[in-house]
């Protein structure tokens, strides 16, 4: 096939003539915008613009070899082609390939990265629907103030703010010279308590002693009393039959009625010793009693005494601290503040999340403050109403009368 270009400039596109084959007839639509084709087979000619090739020999077959340069003044010929899809494209070229035909591998990476993240997704989502969340939660604990049991003079605080202290840790301590001279008085009182207990054990003693010789005076008097009784029958008897006086008969009769009143007073003696027997032990009960008060008294005294030194009931921190040496208190002055070191989270969760929730089960916290700890714990309980509930004046938030349906 023989080729004829002819170039003006370099920079414009030429004119290549190029002879139809002779064997095959140009097809039924124009390229250059004719409606028929010419007939005249030598005279037939395609026009085409084409960039000036380099130089050069050509290729065989009349192949044009275009510069670089010219390659956007081919797309703007494409995009003419295009517009115009009616028209068979210069050449014989094949429509272009899809992008999975183009890039098969890239695809099929694509597909598989794209079902592995379709079933990572659907395994976080099933994952994180069995969890529930909030973010209305806060740290509590059972904190309260620190007061002294007892009034006076602070002497030391060996403690200061945000301290932590163990049990029995000393927080403060009162000057205690008052309630040392207290207790030594409540000491004086019940030793003198116990003192008039045992007088009255003393007179206890002495009293059996007055009894048994009061019995041993009645039996005295009794034996008394039947000889005289003897002795006035006799006589008597002697003065009926004349074998004795009756003046004897008369002074044994005396002495019979002698005998027997002292037999009644010495009767009435022991009576009187048996019931100061009662009475003795009635004022020991009276001193017992004492004893037991002036016991409790020396332990209040004590437990003033020992009031003076304030201490921590449980291991926690002490907060707000107030106090200072040679500061009065009264019983009952706030001193601290204490935290506890057993704390938990108060956790806010909304009624639509509390299904599934029951004490024991395990739950994850994480704290502002140390965003690189993870704390797990457990849920100790599930407060059976709101907070409001329990407030000094619950929310009301309709209006009208309630009905209790029980």
């Amino acid at each position: 096939m023989a080729s004829e270009v002819q170039a003006q400039d370099r920079s414009e596109p030429s004119l290549v003539r190029l002879p139809p084959p002779q064997t095959a007839r140009a097809p039924s639509e124009g390229i250059v915008g004719d409606d028929q084709p010419s007939r005249d087979g030598e005279n037939d000619a395609v026009h085409a613009r084409a960039l000036t090739p380099p130089e050069g020999p050509h290729d065989e077959g009349g192949t044009l070899r275009l510069p670089p340069e010219r390659e956007d003044q081919e797309g703007t010929d494409q995009e003419g082609e295009d517009q115009h899809p009616g028209q068979d494209r210069a050449g014989g070229d094949k429509p272009p390939k899809g992008l999975l035909r183009r890039h098969p591998m890239a695809s099929a990476v694509g597909l598989v990265l794209f079902a592995v993240a379709a079933a990572g997704g659907y395994l976080y989502w099933d994952h994180a629907s069995r969890f529930e969340t909030t973010d209305d939660a806060f740290i509590a604990a059972r904190q309260f103030a620190i007061a002294p049991r007892v009034s006076g003079y602070i002497t030391t605080v060996p403690v200061t703010d945000n301290q932590h202290v163990a049990a029995g840790d000393v927080l403060a301590r009162i000057d205690e010279r008052d309630y040392r001279v207290a207790h030594a008085q409540a000491d004086a009182q019940m030793a003198a308590a116990q003192a008039g207990i045992e007088n009255i054990d003393a007179q206890m003693s002495v009293q059996q002693a007055q009894i048994i010789a009061n019995q041993a005076q009645v039996d005295q008097a009794q034996a008394s009393l039947v000889f005289a009784q003897q002795q006035a029958a006799r006589y008597q008897d002697l003065a009926k039959k004349g074998s004795g006086s009756v003046q004897d008969a008369q002074q044994y009769t005396s002495q019979l009625h002698q005998q027997e009143a002292t037999l009644h007073s010495t009767q009435a003696n022991l009576a009187l010793a048996q019931r100061q027997v009662e009475s003795l032990k009635a004022q020991r009960g009276n001193a017992v009693a004492s004893v037991q008060q002036q016991r409790a008294q020396l332990d209040q005294a004590l437990l003033n005494l020992s009031y003076t030194t304030v201490t921590a009931a449980q291991p926690g921190r002490v907060v707000q601290l107030s106090a200072a040496a040679g500061q009065f208190v009264q019983a009952g002055t706030n001193l601290s503040m204490f935290v506890p070191d057993e704390i938990w989270v108060t956790a806010n969760f909304k009624e639509n999340q509390l299904d599934a929730m029951r004490p024991g089960q395990p739950m994850t916290l994480e704290i502002d403050a140390y965003p690189e700890r993870t704390i797990h714990g457990h849920i100790a309980s599930v407060q059976p109403g709101s907070g409001t509930a329990f407030s000094l004046l619950p929310a009301q938030n309709a209006t009208g009368n309630y009905v209790k349906i029980v």
